[in-house]
């Protein structure tokens, strides 16, 4: 590496070090202000922080994988979160800032109050906190080995008595961390190399988000967002300088697979947004492609993104953080990798006599091959560290937020005051935290090496999540569902993972893996909540007095008549409020699919669906509803907010009954 690119990584480095360093002091007085920042966040801050979270350091090369097997279409798959990202911030981000709560797992206890509650809220504890969220940081963690192993060389660059006892102890655990395989002659340098390298990008990202709790995790998110954004543009812009434009990229793309492409694909279906050119755009694939933002374990926010939201300062603030999100997320950085992934592909063609596993698996790879082979001194060290930035960003918010449910939902909830019967000392607990953060890392770096021995139960748990779902949206929405219900919707999805993984396949139902997918994802969906929902109601609510409290509490929207009216509201306002906001988010939803469409199909020279096939009306269509819908979803969204916050000031969270 030349030394430009060195004092670049080293820059980032320093900032990110000094961040914890400087947020130490006040992080350190409570779990608030540790997990929360002190509920201080303006909505920028917040929503920039979300989006570096989700930038990830692998899912640019996911999408360049996935155009260039399936198109452009396929990346609807995490487009469509979109509707999810803007259901929290419109109608679950005030709620889940006014509920008081540090975590979502004790939300569980302010929401149902029972002592199934509290079995509930110590389940999803240790399951978001351990189970789920080593997992996402083992995966994250390998795929920092992918990004670093071509440019990382510690072999020439450390004396032998540096690296040779590292290499003994690699070759001693035998567990390789490389793309290369078990029997090849370099494979334990590289792991070694490897190993070198998540060392020191753990140790730094732990010992900012350690010290300086959510304050430092924020500061850096933002500066790394902006790095990393910066250097995938500058990437986009060297690769269509190099192929000639981007009308020399598209030409090239469709002569070069004008008789097919990988799997078969033309270029149209590599182009497409629009699923009347797509390739396997099927009913039931569409269908599912639809519903995927609402069929998943994070459907209300559920994790980092809800923990944004309650460290907002105000609800405008949580508003805006979700549509600086969805915005930043969606729109900016799709129009960033588009060219990228079509550059890389006129590049670096596959080879189409290659199962399409393969060429997918080989295509995300020239993400990082075109970094090291196109890119000069300067701009090389810039990607790599905005890479590494996106690395840093996620690790971080995980570390964090795994903590925060060991330590104020295992440790202070169940051992200090239902065990020991105390209340811990807040700086204890902060220090706790700290040791969280360590334990958790030390775990996923575990799971790390065991990866690809824990890939059928990494399935398993998205198809847990997908039944899940539906049920954390509706105990905001509707006071009947109780904490019986959103047990039996999580057994109901314990017991139909086995059976739907066993009948529900390609090869019993003659459907390709995507569509027998679909059909798991949506039989899992509808069986599941239909027992939540069936069990909400044979067991009846929670008791009013309970559900008065958390509706003073939380003012959640949607269908909480009989409280709002025991409370002396009127009991349609909750129903009147939810449209508001619903309309709100279909709205704002549409105007960004409209733009992104309409500016990326320009900017790839996409072509038109097949009932619309005039390409100039289109375009100019897409970009005109996109921009007249924007003052009509921001009114909806932000036009009746509270006159003043402090009339839904957060409150403390009542103590739990053991």
């Amino acid at each position: 590496m030349h030394w430009i690119d060195i004092s670049i990584i080293a820059a980032f480095i320093i900032y990110a070090v000094s961040s914890g360093i400087r947020s130490s002091g006040v992080a350190s007085q409570n779990l608030e202000e540790y997990f929360l920042a002190g509920r201080t966040l303006k909505g920028w801050q917040a929503g920039l922080s979300m989006a570096a979270t989700q930038f990830a350091a692998d899912t640019p090369l996911l999408v360049t994988g996935l155009i260039a097997t399936a198109g452009i279409f396929a990346l609807w798959r995490l487009w469509i979160y979109a509707l999810a990202f803007l259901t929290m911030g419109f109608i679950l981000a005030a709620s889940w800032r006014r509920a008081g709560v540090l975590t979502d797992a004790e939300l569980t206890e302010l929401r149902y109050g029972a002592r199934p509650a509290a079995v509930l809220r110590g389940a999803k504890a240790v399951y978001f906190g351990t189970i789920f969220n080593c997992t996402v940081l083992a995966m994250v963690l390998l795929a920092a080995t992918r990004i670093a192993e071509p440019f990382l060389l510690w072999n020439e660059w450390l004396p032998a008595g540096v690296f040779q006892p590292l290499l003994n102890f690699v070759e001693f655990l035998h567990v390789p961390i490389t793309t290369l395989s078990d029997d090849h002659p370099d494979v334990w340098i590289k792991s070694t190399n490897n190993l070198i390298s998540i060392g020191g990008i753990v140790l730094v990202t732990l010992f900012y988000s350690t010290t300086g709790g959510l304050r430092s995790v924020v500061a850096t998110d933002v500066m790394q967002l902006f790095l990393a954004m910066a250097a995938t543009a500058v990437y986009a812009g060297y690769i269509i300088h190099k192929v000639g434009g981007m009308g020399e990229l598209i030409e090239t793309l469709r002569m070069r697979f004008a008789d097919g492409g990988p799997g078969g694909i033309t270029p149209n279906q590599i182009l497409a947004f629009t699923p009347s050119q797509a390739k396997d755009a099927g009913l039931v694939v569409l269908v599912v492609f639809g519903l995927q933002w609402i069929l998943q374990i994070n459907a209300d926010g559920t994790g980092y993104l809800a923990q944004r939201s309650m460290a907002c300062r105000s609800e405008a603030d949580a508003r805006y953080a979700a549509v600086v999100f969805t915005v930043v997320q969606i729109f900016f950085r799709s129009l960033f990798w588009l060219p990228i992934a079509l550059g890389l592909l006129v590049l670096f063609p596959p080879d189409l006599t290659l199962d399409l596993e393969t060429i997918k698996k080989q295509q995300e790879a020239t993400f990082v091959t075109g970094v090291a082979e196109l890119l000069p001194p300067g701009l090389k060290g810039l990607m790599l560290t905005g890479m590494l930035a996106a690395l840093a960003s996620t690790v971080d918010t995980h570390l964090n937020w795994g903590s925060s449910y060991w330590t104020n939902d295992i440790y202070k909830r169940f051992i200090c005051e239902s065990w020991l019967k105390r209340e811990p000392n807040p700086r204890t607990l902060v220090w706790v935290a700290r040791s969280a953060n360590v334990l958790i890392l030390l775990i996923a770096l575990v799971v790390m090496s065991q990866m690809s021995s824990i890939r059928t139960a990494w399935e398993r748990s998205l198809l847990l999540g997908s039944g899940i779902g539906v049920l954390l949206v509706l105990r905001w929405l509707w006071w009947r569902i109780n904490a019986w219900g959103e047990i039996a919707c999580i057994v109901a999805s314990i017991l139909l993972t086995p059976i739907l993984l066993l009948f529900v396949t390609d090869e019993k139902l003659g459907v390709s893996d995507l569509q027998a997918t679909a059909y798991r994802l949506l039989l899992m969906a509808g069986l599941a909540t239909a027992a939540g929902i069936s069990v909400s109601l044979w067991k009846g609510p929670e008791s009013e007095e309970h559900l008065r409290c958390f509706y003073r509490r939380a003012r959640p929207m949607g269908f909480w008549g009989p409280i709002a009216a025991a409370e002396g509201d009127d009991p349609s306002e909750g129903a009147r409020r939810l449209v508001r906001a619903a309309f709100a988010v279909v709205l704002a939803a549409l105007s960004i699919f409209c733009l992104l469409v309409g500016a990326g199909s320009w900017l790839c020279g996409s072509p038109p669906p097949t009932w619309f096939p005039w390409r100039l009306p289109w375009l100019a269509g897409l970009l005109a509803v996109g921009i007249l819908l924007i003052p009509v979803w921001v009114g909806l969204g932000f036009g009746r907010l509270p006159p003043d916050d402090r009339e839904f000031a957060v409150q403390p969270a009542p103590e739990s009954s053991s």
